[in-house]
């Protein structure tokens, strides 16, 4: 046992433990298949369907139809704020390695690639032919990697220009180009009557300015058939305002890296970002001038997802750096390890964990407590399966690294 440090005796020099937490929490949350709890809450839902509490929980579990956001929308905003944290570490890591400009700049431009051509694997490999889409998380993390990495050791106020310069040139795109008044492929009458009311033409799904770029972008590549529309209203461009985010996460890593302020006064600002990003984001929203949808990752969710991102950040690194708190860590700090290793096995083989799991427990393991339970059992033994892999590695120093 030891004593705890100070809250203002902590260094930021060393690795941060709190990003590797936050890391591994997101991660568990994604294997985990956010604890069944969607199809959980899906079921009273349905059972109850005045109840206003089963509809704000639901929320949190998935992600809704078109605006609107709840937890389960900020899952793929922190890997891409994490990303921008790790940025500045990696690269002060590699300069003291005595690695050169043009070699941080080479390893940027693979890690990209690698990224996206994973990105396209992951959108193919349950579809009979290649899938020319660029929506999944490592996909969008690739087109905006290279991008964040110009600004990592640029200052904060060329930083932060940049971050305005993406959601502003963003919002300018979409609103220049007006959408359609017409509905988009695939969307009906009744359902734009509950998800577009009150909501400019210029934001409507599948008929916006993002649409028209993927008709156009994803048909110069081979399809199986021509491309249409994207069925959750997920677009190529999604990766502009979301590098905003990125920026975000590099903004927090350099300010947690300030030797000369107390941590005290680091977690202030955190926690003051943080909240006015937020407060900031759904003024813009409830303006009128730009509706909160994580499906485009419009201006005004980039605001709120990013500043809920420093909030969690905040909460982390007080915890685990400042009051030492780390012992609990630990089955986040192995699944942080290798996030990517988890990341692609969920993607991969839950159906067959879900099968091996049937094979020698029987057919109905996931239901002894009933329907309403199954996905509450089912999704956490997956998530414990593949986070015992990663644990394996772990023990092993089997890191999977890009």
């Amino acid at each position: 046992m030891t004593t705890p440090p100070s809250p203002d005796t902590v260094t930021t020099n060393s690795r941060l433990l709190s990003l590797d937490a936050y890391r591994g929490f997101i991660m568990i949350c994604l294997t985990w298949g956010g604890f069944g709890m969607g199809k959980f809450s899906e079921l009273k839902m349905q059972a109850h369907p005045d109840s206003g509490w089963w509809k704000f929980f639901h929320a949190q579990f998935d992600h809704g139809a078109w605006a609107g956001w709840g937890f389960w929308d900020l899952i793929m905003p922190a890997f891409m704020f994490m990303v921008g944290m790790a940025m500045p570490f990696s690269q002060a890591r590699r300069q003291r390695e005595g690695q050169t400009r043009g070699q941080i700049v080479r390893h940027t431009l693979i890690r990209s690639g690698m990224l996206i051509l994973l990105g396209i694997f992951l959108a193919s490999h349950s579809r009979p032919h290649d899938a020319w889409t660029l929506t999944n998380t490592l996909a969008q993390i690739g087109l905006c990697y290279p991008l964040a990495a110009l600004f990592v050791g640029r200052g904060y106020r060329v930083q932060a220009i940049a971050a305005g310069v993406a959601l502003i040139g963003t919002w300018l795109l979409f609103v220049l180009h007006g959408g359609s008044s017409q509905l988009g492929p695939g969307i009906t009458p009744e359902w734009a009557a509950v998800n577009h009311v009150g909501i400019d033409q210029a934001w409507w799904k599948s008929s916006n300015a993002a649409h028209a770029f993927d008709v156009w972008f994803l048909n110069l590549f081979p399809q199986n058939a021509p491309f249409v529309a994207n069925d959750g209203g997920y677009h190529t461009l999604n990766f502009l305002p979301s590098l905003a985010t990125m920026i975000g996460g590099i903004m927090c890593a350099d300010w947690v890296r300030e030797r000369d302020i107390g941590n005290t006064r680091i977690l202030r600002v955190l926690l003051i970002a943080g909240a006015a990003l937020v407060v900031a984001g759904e003024l813009f929203g409830y303006s009128g001038l730009c509706p909160l949808v994580k499906r485009i990752w419009t201006p005004s969710f980039s605001l709120v997802c990013t500043g809920m991102c420093v909030l969690m950040l905040a909460a982390f690194y007080y915890i685990v750096d400042m009051r030492g708190w780390r012992r609990w860590t630990f089955p986040f700090i192995v699944a942080g390890a290798n996030s990517i290793a988890l990341y692609l096995m969920s993607q991969l083989l839950k159906p067959w964990v879900t099968s091996m799991w049937q094979r020698y427990l029987g057919k109905d393991v996931f239901l002894i407590a009933g329907p309403e339970w199954e996905s509450v059992l089912r999704y956490p033994a997956i998530g414990f399966t593949l986070w015992l892999v990663a644990w394996w590695m772990y023990r092993n120093k089997l890191f999977v690294r890009i």
